[in-house]
């Protein structure tokens, strides 16, 4: 019987404060630093003896540091992305300099729809694996033959060799894997997380898989989680829950970081019912078709906030994107969040297909009359295997390859003939200026922080942060999109893997 290969479980540092890893819907170097968990590396972490699970961005830790850590390991499994796919390629080149018997597997979205693509980029990676990775690296590091692994893709005399896919995990399965919050413990510092809209620290993980939606922009049910809605069962999801809560007594809250946590009413009410005796809060993404009913249930449970994507406040391009939700849903719902005591952080994104000037300004109006505690508003990204990608592709909006600057910010790479660039980066300022220069929404932030020495210390630090990147933004257009350095990415083949790529995709 093979001994376990010693395996690091890495989300690389690509750039400074780069947020795009293990559980990033939305790769970037933030406005204002801020991390997700990993959490999709604890689950092969917490199945390894030996192994270790490594977050270098919130721990700070360098490319150098972490290519001298992976010297002492086997096995080297990299959660990529596509604006970091680059910068991930060089430190396993150095970390193969130092350590040529490594073995290096790439997971996450960029070698989902990439999988040929990303082994011919660099003899430096052994195989990648396609969609859901839990079970197939753990295999690996206990000796299968990568050629026998489901989901794995690999090399054969210079060709790419896909194999099967493995179907994906359902509720027993989802059950019988590691609680996250056990690897955390083990291997994370929680105080090293922060989002600026919830409670410092908190801790999140995940209760489903999948998100049935079909929103044309929206990158892990397209590419990775599928659109496959599957759940743990609500006893296993309040057993880590009540554990949480014990192991980590420093916690402010927890968080429900689902693509959709709210997607079905009955089993909503059955974990509140579970959540209520624990007597702590926490927050959840949230679709609007939620009722009163089910957010008074969650308010009584400990919810606090809200995440909900409102995208537009054009009704054409809510349709457009495939949203499955109206304007009028939106109301309706964060009038009864507030009515069950419960917060709302608005997401809201500018550039999507149909945009224009009058509609950016439908947005904010929107978006202020909706009246969110806190919003973020983002440019249009379309991210290669994404529906929104193609359709850009197809219709020319996809104004070249270029998404990010070459310190990992996030750049508008759309372009209409009626809205340009630059019209999309004054629209994310004008939003946000008109949105939170408010008296009462400034109040608000304030007031919050009056009592809390923590929040106000976090507060003054965001709003530092803020004001420089809108500062840039501002001396950005000024300067032209086309003067920007810029980090591009390889265009799709026309047939883009349909074969493999067809099992997974987002909302």
């Amino acid at each position: 019987m093979p001994s376990v290969m010693k395996t690091l479980l890495l989300n690389p540092p690509s750039f400074e404060k780069f947020d795009g890893g293990a559980s990033s819907r939305w790769p970037a170097t933030r406005e204002i630093e801020s991390y997700w968990y990993p959490v999709w590396l604890t689950y092969p972490a917490g199945m390894l003896p030996g192994s270790r699970l490594l977050d270098a961005p919130p721990d700070h830790v360098s490319i150098a540091q972490t290519i001298q850590i992976a010297k002492d390991y086997e096995f080297l499994v990299l959660f990529t992305s596509t604006v970091g796919f680059e910068s991930d390629l060089r430190i396993v080149r150095g970390m193969k300099e130092l350590n040529p018997g490594l073995k290096v597997c790439f997971v996450g979205p960029q070698v989902q729809i990439k999988p040929a693509e990303s082994l011919l980029a660099s003899h430096d990676i052994d195989f990648v694996v396609r969609g859901e990775f839990d079970h197939a690296v753990v295999e690996y590091a206990n000796g299968k033959p990568v050629s026998e692994i489901a989901n794995a893709s690999y090399l054969k005399d210079g060709k790419p060799v896909h194999n099967p896919s493995r179907p994906l995990l359902q509720t027993a399965e989802l059950d019988a894997l590691p609680f996250a919050t056990d690897v955390y413990k083990q291997h994370l510092t929680i105080e090293n997380y922060n989002v600026p809209f919830l409670l410092h620290p908190y801790v999140s993980f995940y209760t489903t898989r999948g998100c049935p939606a079909l929103c044309t922009f929206c990158l892990w049910p397209q590419t990775l989680s599928g659109h496959s809605w599957r759940v743990r069962s609500t006893d296993s999801v309040a057993r880590e829950f009540r554990q949480a809560h014990e192991m980590f007594p420093q916690a402010k809250e927890f968080f429900f970081d689902d693509d959709t946590f709210n997607i079905r009413k009955d089993r909503v009410l059955e974990l509140c019912k579970k959540f209520q005796p624990v007597g702590f809060q926490w927050s959840c993404t949230a679709r609007v078709h939620g009722d009163y009913e089910a957010l008074q249930a969650m308010a009584d449970a400990g919810c606090r906030l809200l995440i909900v994507g409102f995208e537009s406040g054009d009704a054409q391009i809510l349709k457009n994107i495939k949203k499955g939700a109206t304007l009028e849903m939106g109301r309706n719902f964060v009038k009864n969040a507030k009515k069950a005591g419960i917060r709302v952080h608005g997401d809201f994104i500018l550039g999507l297909p149909g945009e224009t000037k009058e509609t950016m300004r439908r947005s904010i109006e929107y978006a202020k009359e909706l009246d969110c505690e806190t919003i973020q508003v983002s440019m249009a990204h379309a991210y290669p295997g994404t529906e929104l990608y193609d359709q850009g592709t197809r219709e020319g909006f996809l104004a070249g390859e270029a998404i990010s600057d070459v310190n990992g910010h996030q750049l508008p790479h759309l372009q209409y003939p009626h809205l340009s660039r630059e019209d999309m980066v004054t629209g994310v300022n004008k939003f946000y200026d008109e949105y939170y220069f408010r008296p009462r929404v400034a109040w608000r932030i304030v007031r919050d922080a009056l009592w809390d020495a923590h929040e106000r210390k976090r507060l003054y630090h965001e709003a530092s942060s803020f004001m420089k990147l809108r500062y840039e933004r501002w001396k950005l257009v000024r300067k032209g999109m086309d003067k920007v350095p810029m980090i591009s990415v390889p265009p799709m083949p026309p047939s883009s893997n349909s074969e493999i790529a067809g099992e997974t995709h987002t909302a």
